[in-house]
């Protein structure tokens, strides 16, 4: 099961009599930008749990710590919320010793295989020659000392390289150079007792062991962790800061009243047949909330509870550090959905880590359209790394001769710019529903929708005379319907993206009163992106994909992103019939619904009010996974858990329970009357509705601020 809080995630199980857990910290990347894990512990007990008789081992989500227990011996497992530090702590009825093991399987250079090189950001096959470089492990009287330390080169210089920008490398934001991250191992009572090898799960590892001095009837163990930019000294003089600062009493009560807010700021409980995936939807917001402080955003392929990768492909036969698609690539159509639930979960401190991570790299973004195109904005891709640059392999390295610099030559990935679009939404959005200050975010959001504005006025310049069309309006081409609807004319997904990120800053700069030119500009930039496209099928009109598209590449019916995630259609909303349309009839919609990972029917079916078709692909959505822990999803299309898999589910559910039109609040949309649920969401205008479905009948128990229940009605 999941434990963790902060930036901090555990893995935790108990295998014969022992119990060992997987240790990771968000910001842990490598040299090749794998997200390496801290390391596995063991912990042994003389005398041991007894599992057999009265045994147990539970999540306790509303303090946000795991206890295991055989009725004599009682050991809890929790992380500070505050500071990167771990404790363990071992009460018995009588007396007992203790064993610590920290199994280490970077204690030497390891290869990198061909199918293993998809944990790192050369994704389908690294150099040769390239490894992940051994740790370094010191053992002393009091504990065990242990970090991972980046080489001055590493894979941001081979990409900056590869995409033409060696002449700007030192003026680039670079999160790899000189990166040290680990952490020390210390307790009461303990002293050093050696190594040990072993081999677990098909991967050596070295065990670096600590042992109780004496059998006692209480034990202490601590694993302090941080990382830094800089040298092994300076890093030691931040970890011995924040042992120093380590009151086990107080920093417990601060991390249980922090969870206890978590919880309270919003929550779905269901009973009878809503009652799994509500619980489920619970699980899964409490993995969020174990890295709501990182600096790092939750990776949607794991996040940190990634576990030995034999367990969810038997082929796969690698280091714990494996997982599917990457550590320090961001795939911003699966990031973006873990966060867009965290605005009606009321979890705008947990968004900060993912907003924050484009305006980090937004300076490496404009480097791209100043040095490709020599114009202004932001170029941002789909596989995004952590420096803001596209991924290695998939901005391709067998180019032709003369392909332009600043495209992917990937068929899937070409001309897909538009994803940052939907996290710019959310920092809006953010201001809208929690006063959250977004001034930091203005320049990047602008610098984002400046892009579009500015290159495809460049691409019609190269390509013909004028650069609008009859209407005055921008042509978006080539553009992408996501990674489907290729080489597409004005993608449907791309114009609203635009046209609504567009409005809702003019908006947000008008409220702060900011400069009348600023504003203007952006007006008249909102006046020449195109419009939506539609079509017929079998009589019906419904929305279109794109004007035109040369090929289908992907099974994402991008149609449907006018609903979600730009709810330009929906309940209550005029445009609802040509939607619901085009969920009926559009064969493709048709063709591409599905459940798994990043697939989205289960947002469509709510947000246009279909509530049989949101129970059924909410249930499935949400129902148990396979593994021990059931919000442990996937692999679907991604890795496990799936983590977008998750946040999407969330969303499901949410907009089943409460959308909103204009300044109106819909309650139960898409919820059916015979499931009893109480909820307590967030909305626009720093509202927040508290209510119930019970026997049938609606109830609401609270709105804040009380006038806005004028503006409640129920579907």
């Amino acid at each position: 099961m999941p434990v963790g809080g902060g930036s901090i995630g555990m893995n935790v199980w108990v295998e014969n009599g022992d119990i060992y857990f997987y240790l990771s910290r968000s910001g842990s990347f490598d040299e090749n930008n794998t997200l390496l894990k801290q390391g596995r512990f063991r912990i042994r007990l003389t005398p041991n749990l007894n599992t057999t008789h009265n045994f147990s081992q539970r999540l306790v989500v509303n303090d946000g710590y795991a206890v295991i227990s055989d009725g004599n011996i009682s050991v809890k497992l929790w992380a500070d919320v505050f500071k990167p530090v771990v404790h363990v702590s071992v009460d018995s009825k009588k007396a007992v010793a203790v064993e610590y093991e920290y199994h280490n399987w970077r204690y030497r250079n390891r290869e990198i295989g061909k199918k293993e090189s998809f944990q790192t950001s050369y994704k389908f096959g690294v150099p040769s020659g390239v490894v992940t470089s051994h740790d370094v492990i010191t053992p002393s009287d009091c504990g065990i000392t242990f970090y991972h330390q980046n080489p001055d080169t590493t894979i941001f210089d081979a990409t900056v390289a590869q995409q033409h920008l060696l002449a700007y490398k030192a003026e680039m934001y670079n999160p790899l150079k000189d990166l040290i991250f680990g952490g020390k191992i210390f307790g009461n009572n303990i002293k050093y007792s050696g190594t040990c090898d072993g081999i677990y799960d098909n991967t050596d590892y070295r065990s670096y062991n600590l042992s109780s001095r004496s059998a006692s009837k209480h034990h202490e163990l601590c694993i302090a962790l941080t990382d830094n930019q800089g040298t092994v000294a300076e890093w030691n003089n931040k970890l011995d800061g924040i042992i120093k600062a380590i009151n086990v009493s107080r920093d417990s009560k601060s991390s249980v009243t922090w969870w206890h807010k978590w919880w309270q700021r919003s929550y779905i409980e269901g009973e009878g047949e809503a009652k799994e995936i509500t619980r489920n939807y619970t699980l899964f917001r409490y993995m969020m909330g174990c890295n709501a402080l990182g600096e790092w955003p939750t990776k949607f392929n794991g996040g940190l509870f990634c576990f030995d990768p034999s367990y969810v492909k038997s082929d796969f036969p690698f280091t714990p550090d494996y997982r599917r698609w990457g550590g320090g690539t961001h795939t911003a159509q699966n990031q973006r959905l873990l966060y867009w639930p965290m605005l009606k979960s009321g979890d705008y401190d947990a968004m900060k880590s993912q907003l924050d991570f484009y305006v980090r790299i937004l300076h490496n973004a404009e480097l791209r359209s100043k040095v490709y195109w020599h114009h202004g904005g932001a170029a941002f891709t789909e596989q995004l790394e952590n420096f803001g640059l596209p991924e290695y392999d998939e901005y391709g390295t067998k180019r032709p001769d003369g392909f332009d610099p600043g495209l992917e030559y990937n068929a899937w990935l070409e001309y897909t710019w538009d994803t940052v679009l939907e996290f710019c939404q959310m920092a809006l959005d953010a201001h809208s529903y929690g006063g959250v200050d977004i001034s930091k975010y203005v320049p990047w959001i602008e610098s984002s929708l400046d892009f579009f504005e500015q290159h495809y006025r460049y691409v019609a310049s190269r390509n013909g005379r004028k650069q609008l069309d009859d209407n005055g309006h921008l042509v978006i081409y080539p553009g992408s319907g996501a990674e489907t609807f290729k080489m597409a004319y004005n993608p449907t997904s791309t114009v609203c993206g635009l046209k609504t990120v567009t409005d809702n800053l003019v908006k947000y700069l008008s409220g702060i009163g900011a400069d009348s030119t600023t504003i203007a500009r952006y007006k008249a930039m909102s006046s020449i992106w195109p419009d939506i496209s539609y079509r017929y099928v079998d009589g019906h009109k419904v929305i279109s994909p794109a004007v035109v598209w040369a090929r289908v590449n992907n099974t994402e019916p991008t149609m449907l992103y006018p609903v979600f995630p730009w709810r330009m259609f929906g309940v209550g909303r005029d445009s609802l019939t040509v939607a619901v349309d085009t969920w009926k009839y559009d064969p493709y919609v048709n063709k591409f619904n599905g459940y798994a990972g990043w697939e989205q029917t289960n947002i469509w079916a709510a947000c246009l009010g279909l509530t049989d078709e949101a129970v059924k692909w909410n249930t499935l959505k949400l129902k148990n996974g396979p593994h021990r822990f059931p919000a442990f999803w996937g692999p679907g299309h991604d890795w496990t858990p799936d983590h977008n898999w998750g946040g999407s589910g969330m969303i499901g559910i949410q907009e089943m329970l409460l959308q909103e039109v204009g300044d109106k609040i819909i309650l139960f949309p898409a919820w059916p009357k015979s499931w009893n649920v109480k909820f307590k969401l967030h909305c626009s205008r720093g509202t927040i509705v508290e209510a119930e479905m019970k026997q049938g009948k609606a109830h609401i128990i609270s709105v804040y601020p009380k006038n806005r229940i004028k503006d409640i009605t129920v579907q």
